[in-house]
């Protein structure tokens, strides 16, 4: 179930209750209400800047891992998982259907230093049956918002739910 809010509040987390009140014709109490309940059950997880982090001088390196790995027995991918998001490097898991089991986004001061990360820290894992890694050379697109485009008009600050 698609919820209009929710998909408002994803392209700009900034919007006030009252704006998001008037695109949606109602009241911004009414908005107000909706959005500490879709917080208190976990809907909204939070609100994050989108951050260029090519446009600094010393940004770090990032890299999408394909892993392959062998679900423990009643508890699937979701051990495998927990284990991977425990590390620092890590920013994101995701469970994928394909040719791979999970897509990992790792990041590090320096590609050996990734490189180190999953010689020395997953791949040992003992479900990880393989890693394939990808390093990000440059990001154009995230989150519907253009990462190049520096002569943009227009306010494209925008929250992440």
């Amino acid at each position: 179930m698609k919820n209009r809010l929710l998909e408002l509040l994803s392209e700009n987390c900034r919007y006030t209750d009252e704006e998001l009140a008037a695109m949606l014709g109602t009241t911004a109490a009414d908005i107000r209400a909706q959005i500490t309940h879709f917080e208190e059950i976990g809907v909204i997880r939070g609100y994050n800047a989108l951050i260029n982090w090519e446009k600094l001088p010393d940004s770090d390196a990032r890299a999408l891992i394909e892993l392959r790995v062998t679900p423990k027995r009643d508890k699937g991918f979701d051990e495998v998982a927990e284990r991977i998001m425990a590390f620092e490097e890590v920013e994101g898991v995701y469970l994928m259907a394909g040719d791979y089991d999970l897509a990992v986004f790792v990041k590090g001061e320096t590609i050996q230093d990734i490189a180190m990360f999953v010689a020395r820290r997953l791949s040992p894992l003992d479900s990880v049956l393989s890693a394939d890694t990808h390093f990000i050379l440059t990001k154009y697109k995230s989150n519907n918002t253009d990462m190049q485009n520096l002569n943009s008009d227009i306010d494209e600050r925008e929250c992440m739910v």
